[in-house]
């Protein structure tokens, strides 16, 4: 019986590995974006969120209030970079609030 070369691997390795191999990662990154997106903005924010949506490295954001949406613009850089903290890696490049 041959005993198995990863018999000690990780969980999240094991993920990791199948997430590179199966060429998923562009798709978890969606994912990811659109929860760091509500955790960092919040009930206030996400009433009014209608769409978030990554794409390369643009996160497009609908927001149903011009207002909130000439707000936020204001502070793009700053959403982007603690997007990308919270992310744990430089995904989102441009940010574009429609």
């Amino acid at each position: 019986m041959a005993k198995r070369q990863n018999s000690h691997l990780h969980l999240s390795d094991a993920l990791g590995e199948f997430i590179k191999e199966n060429k998923l990662q562009k798709g978890m990154d969606k994912v990811d974006a659109k929860a760091a997106w509500e955790k960092l903005m919040g009930n206030g924010v996400n009433n009014y969120t209608t769409a978030v949506e990554l794409r390369n490295e643009t996160l497009f954001i609908s927001l149903s209030s011009s207002v909130l949406r000439e707000e936020l613009s204001h502070g793009k850089s700053k959403i982007i970079a603690m997007l990308n903290e919270e992310l744990g890696k430089e995904l989102v490049k441009k940010l574009v609030l429609r």
